[in-house]
């Protein structure tokens, strides 16, 4: 099976990013505690004001802020003590003029205040007097009415990924559950006769399973919902019973190895039964990873990754992880990147992004330095030992020691 017309990676993005829409996914409610990273299925609109009351947010004496004015150490403003605001509880006591009531952290202000001086700028008279050692402004020290959310407001937009900030302004609207899109159901399967368990010991030529436990962490650590399927022996008919079952059972599946040139690659083969036209690209002109497949088969996307492990790991980064963290691939700006100088020159073939594997150094002080791993692709010590990738584009012949480079880490 030879490769298709081999695609660049803008083009291979551009493709995913026209069928991937397409995936079909459920919305579910879910509980608060529970919503952490997951992907709201609708907008969420303020239903009401946050606060729905002004409140104090120091310890102090709520006022009116122009009885304060000109006050000082010397010169303090001596003020009518008219209660106390509990904490909890409505406000039962005006502020007039001449006048202030305590109130505490988080207390109602009183109808007629419009600040809170702190309890630390006052000092208690006998029979009921505040001296005022200090003016204070119009609003200081207090949060209005709907200062933090306004009704209406569109608070969180569909898609959006839950943080732990979101969940807190969802509690504070009176959310207890809330629907979000079910964490995306990635299914994973290694193909190879090579391949064995990690308990296992290797026979002559056969090697430990490495991707699968790779890929699973990557999709784990993305928010999605890994499975695995084992390792499949290179036979066409066991192959297509574990995929069917992945593919019943998962928005998204990753087969490992299989889709490279050559007669016991079997991957590209399963995937034509189904129709040639569902692959979308066979071959992506990056390094390491151009074996890279994929596919749209009723509505599941399905990834055929290089079986060597730094090349599975780094074509996912570049495809299939940016779709399952947002839904989409960002553009210039928003990854994340870092810029570091360049250790040593490094070449590179025309015709494919470069990926190049690096660690980022600061010994001498001048900065950060991005220091280039040497290895092949199939050496996984090399991404134990890098914290990203820097591409060098398809156009360049490679770059020169001390140039500024963009570090895109790993996730």
């Amino acid at each position: 099976m030879e490769f298709f017309q081999v695609v660049t990676l803008p083009e291979a993005r551009k493709k995913l990013a026209e069928y991937w829409p397409l995936v079909r996914r459920e919305a579910v409610v879910r509980n608060l505690t529970e919503a952490l990273g997951l992907e709201l299925a609708e907008e969420v609109i303020a239903r009401e004001e946050v606060p729905s009351f002004a409140r104090a947010t120091v310890d102090g004496f709520a006022l009116r802020s122009g009885d304060t004015f000109g006050a000082s150490e010397g010169s303090p403003v001596t003020l009518r003590l008219m209660g106390e605001v509990v904490t909890g509880r409505a406000a039962e006591v005006a502020v007039r003029q001449g006048e202030a009531v305590a109130v505490s952290t988080g207390g109602m202000l009183p109808a007629g205040a419009d600040a809170v001086i702190m309890l630390e700028h006052t000092e208690e008279l006998p029979g009921g007097f505040l001296n005022v050692l200090r003016p204070v402004a119009p609003g200081e020290n207090v949060i209005d009415r709907g200062e933090d959310v306004r009704k209406g407001e569109v608070v969180l937009g569909a898609g959006h990924r839950l943080r732990p900030q979101d969940i807190g302004v969802l509690a504070a609207l009176g959310y207890n559950q809330i629907k979000v899109w079910q964490p995306w159901r990635v299914g994973i399967m290694t193909t190879g006769n090579e391949i064995v368990p990690p308990e296992a010991r290797p026979g002559p030529g056969q090697v430990r399973d490495i991707n699968s436990y790779t890929l699973y962490a990557q999709v784990q650590a993305l928010g999605g919902q890994p499975r695995l399927y084992g390792i499949v022996p290179d036979d066409l008919r066991l192959l297509r019973e574990r995929f069917s079952q992945a593919l019943e059972e998962n928005n998204v599946v990753l087969l490992s190895g299989g889709s490279s040139v050559g007669t016991r690659d079997l991957t590209v083969q399963l995937l034509a039964e189904w129709g040639p036209e569902r692959i979308l690209f066979h071959g992506v002109s990056i390094r390491p990873g151009k074996p890279t497949l994929a596919a749209f088969i009723d509505g599941k996307m399905i990834f055929g990754l290089p079986g060597h492990p730094v090349s599975a790991m780094v074509s996912f980064d570049l495809l299939v992880g940016p779709l399952l963290r947002y839904g989409r691939f960002r553009g210039p700006g928003e990854e994340p990147v870092v810029e570091a100088a360049l250790s040593r020159n490094l070449s590179s073939d025309a015709g494919r992004d470069d990926c190049v594997r690096v660690r980022l150094v600061d010994d001498n002080g001048d900065g950060l330095q991005a220091v280039p791993i040497v290895g092949k692709s199939g050496l996984i010590s090399t991404m134990v030992k890098a914290d990203g990738v820097v591409i060098i584009p398809a156009g360049k012949e490679g770059l020169e020691a001390g140039s500024r480079v963009k570090v895109r880490l790993f996730d």
